[in-house]
């Protein structure tokens, strides 16, 4: 079952149980989805990399909002941004732990001869070659520096 079949169920049944955030967050994943579909120059389909960056994209989006309403004190809005990221979260990839990503980071520093802050580029670049998709860059990005600056 492709994505976007996923998708058009659980709008389906989140309509018949009235989960109208959790409907909202479905439709938003829907809709970016088309957009991506009948971009120009596409072939109407979506491949699976592409949903995963869109999953993504939406999945910050929604952490980020959350994080600027709690700073606002709208803990109400936060909430419902919140939620709606779990809701996105379930199609996502499972993540890697920290210990992981500082496995792989540890062995791309020890390939690549990196030596200190000065070759944070390099390490980066190679990192997030091996972790796309799987980490976020932002923990990858603080777990270089805290690596390199030993």
């Amino acid at each position: 079952m492709s994505l976007q079949d996923q998708i058009n169920a659980e709008i389906i049944s989140a309509m018949k149980a009235r989960e109208k955030d959790k409907l909202e967050a479905l439709r938003a994943i829907k809709a970016a989805l088309l957009l991506e579909a009948t971009k120009e120059g596409g072939d109407g389909t979506v491949s699976k990399a592409s949903e995963q960056v869109i999953l993504k994209k939406l999945h910050k989006q929604r952490k980020e909002a959350a994080k600027i309403y709690i700073e606002q004190d709208r803990e109400d809005l936060a909430k419902d941004e919140n939620y709606q990221a779990d809701v996105i979260e379930i199609y996502l990839p499972e993540q890697m732990g920290e210990d992981e990503i500082t496995e792989v980071i540890v062995a791309v520093i020890s390939q690549l001869s990196a030596a200190g802050p000065q070759d944070m580029g390099k390490v980066m670049g190679a990192a997030m070659a091996k972790l796309k998709g799987k980490a976020d860059g932002a923990l990858i990005s603080s777990i270089v520096k805290r690596e390199l600056n030993k």
